[in-house]
């Protein structure tokens, strides 16, 4: 079961009272590392400051490549050191599926609106299983083929996904917008617009630019377009466009996950 509770991540107050400390403190850089993930918000903020914001699943990822155990809370596993070597660095220095094999999706927009942009690995219109919903409280799917990265300029959100290492079963992946209830409680995606994702390839070279719909006032979510599987394997983007005044919550549901 998916949970969306914004509470479960780091809200960019936390981020502020870093700054604040560095600042007191005349500090060259401040880095915070909480157990959960953060928002757009928090990294909207540390945006050109002396802040480097670092997940918990990061670290736990960090520890392993250097042979160290990690784990995030009681009820999470222990993360074991590799018995081997990975099979080669990727962006990040780590080994795993599609290693160095991989495209960044940037996503830009105007506006003034927050939003936090997700990933579904499907199969149809329905979402494999929960650990294949890519969102702020979930940064990467279980194998790492798919995951959240901060963004840089000019892009306001990124992900990361290495297409040919996808699940045989999933034949697209979904690409949605929803706005960050913490950011902006009051804000729909009437603030959505001259939208587009910049597909770059693994050493960072742009591709392709794909325009996207406009968001639509009172909507909250948007399914901003699908890349698809085709027969020889290649894949082929689809706009999408159908927006849901429901927030996210509503639009998982739609592609069969349960949300509390």
């Amino acid at each position: 079961m998916v949970v969306l509770r914004g509470g479960r991540r780091t809200e960019p107050t936390a981020v502020r009272d870093l700054y604040g400390t560095v600042q007191d403190a005349g500090a060259n850089k401040g880095v915070l590392v909480p157990t959960s993930g953060f928002g757009p918000g928090s990294h909207a903020f540390a945006q050109g400051k002396p802040l480097e914001l670092v997940a918990g699943s990061e670290l736990v990822d960090l520890l392993q490549r250097h042979g160290l155990r990690g784990w995030l809370g009681s009820r999470e596993r222990p993360v074991p050191a590799p018995r081997s070597a990975p099979a080669g660095p990727d962006a990040d220095g780590a080994g795993g599926a599609g290693a160095g094999d991989h495209n960044t999706l940037g996503m830009y927009w105007t506006g003034s609106v927050t939003l936090d942009v997700c990933a579904l690995v499907c199969h149809g219109g329905r979402v494999l299983d929960d650990d294949h919903f890519v969102f702020y409280n979930n940064p990467r799917t279980p194998d790492g083929v798919v995951r959240a990265l901060p963004p840089a300029a000019p892009d306001r959100a990124a992900l990361r996904v290495s297409f040919d290492a996808l699940p045989e079963r999933a034949d697209r992946l979904v690409v949605v917008a929803a706005v960050d209830p913490l950011a902006d409680p009051a804000a729909d995606l009437s603030g959505f617009t001259r939208a587009g994702i910049r597909l770059l390839d693994a050493g960072g070279t742009e591709l392709d630019t794909l325009e996207v719909s406009d968001g639509r006032p009172e909507e909250t979510a948007l399914v901003l377009g699908s890349f698809r599987r085709r027969a020889g394997g290649d894949w082929d983007f689809v706009v999408g466009g159908r927006g849901y005044r429901g927030g996210l919550a509503e639009l998982v549901r739609d592609y069969g996950l349960d949300v509390d």
